[in-house]
């Protein structure tokens, strides 16, 4: 099975958190152990099946009452015995959330001059944060809340100037984003759409072909070659049309299938019952693939209002 495309996913730790464990062996199934018959090198008279020193006249006089009263107990879930669960990846992707929504606040109601500088503090901080979470062998949530805060401080300043440019436009990127998210996950969960091997492939080769343009494009702004405040996005046009409403719709559907792929992955640790502390491994990477999402999103609709 193809896990998510998202290199947080594709972790070694996660990754082998995901598989499934051996079936244990069944009993007498055992080299040289044949049912009934003694483990070689057994002494000859050593207790048999049944004679175990702990099977003690107490246990023998449990009464009926205790043995339904055990019997009737509720099984022990997967929260029980520390696994991983749909509801724990939620709850911690919605701590997340409230963190970038936290980051995102400080800088929409700051002055602008301090908001530029906590933008770029949250980009820079965030970046550095995204590659630690990423590598370290254990999760850990304080690290993974502080990626959040940082890009909320990221998203809040990128949202404030083009809104300032083109007012409405972080509205709609934020029901965008959200409108995104919740096909994803209705056409994941209807089994209409899944991550193939063939769509895999796919994607990274899209996404390969993106990462050139976006390194190709920030290099040409960065040197002056292309004067556009979105470089080729904007300079270049195809049939009238900017460059960057195809790219944009491009790079939103690569996040969209990461989606899928992310909710791939966030399903096979839950059935292969990874170990509970990695709901924040994927916590983790549904944040990052949501953060890309939204700045795409605004970056697209900032496009088509400039374009006006």
């Amino acid at each position: 099975m193809a896990l998510g495309g998202n290199p947080i996913f594709n972790g070694k730790n996660f990754r082998g958190a995901t598989q499934a464990p051996p079936a244990p062996q069944a009993y007498g199934q055992g080299y040289g152990q044949n049912y009934g018959q003694a483990p070689y090198g057994q002494n000859y008279g050593q207790p048999q099946y049944g004679q175990q020193a702990g099977w003690n006249a107490g246990q023998q006089a449990m009464s009926s009452e205790q043995l339904q009263d055990l019997y009737n107990r509720p099984a022990a879930g997967p929260a029980d015995a520390g696994r991983m669960t749909f509801d724990d990846v939620i709850m911690k992707t919605a701590a997340c959330l409230a963190a970038v929504i936290a980051g995102a606040a400080v800088t929409l109601v700051v002055a602008q001059g301090l908001a530029s500088m906590l933008m770029l503090v949250g980009a820079l901080g965030g970046f550095v944060l995204a590659l630690v979470n990423t590598f370290k062998k254990q999760p850990s949530p304080a690290l993974i809340l502080a990626y959040a805060a940082l890009e909320g401080l990221f998203l809040g300043g990128l949202t404030r100037i083009l809104d300032g440019m083109f007012p409405g436009v972080g509205l709609q990127a934020v029901i965008g984003t959200l409108s995104v998210f919740a096909v994803t996950l209705v056409l994941f969960k209807s089994g209409k759409v899944r991550a193939t091997p063939r769509a895999m492939r796919f994607f990274m080769i899209a996404l390969i072909g993106y990462a050139v343009f976006a390194l190709i494009n920030m290099v040409m702004m960065w040197t002056g070659a292309v004067q556009s405040p979105f470089g080729l996005r904007t300079s270049v046009e195809i049939f009238g049309i900017p460059l960057g409403v195809f790219i944009g719709l491009l790079a939103i559907g690569l996040a969209a299938f990461s989606l899928i792929m992310d909710f791939t992955s966030i399903e096979a640790g839950v059935r292969a019952g990874a170990p509970q502390r990695f709901s924040w491994t994927a916590a983790f990477g549904l944040t990052v693939t949501l953060v890309w999402l939204y700045v795409e999103i605004i970056r697209l609709l900032a496009i088509l209002r400039g374009d006006d």
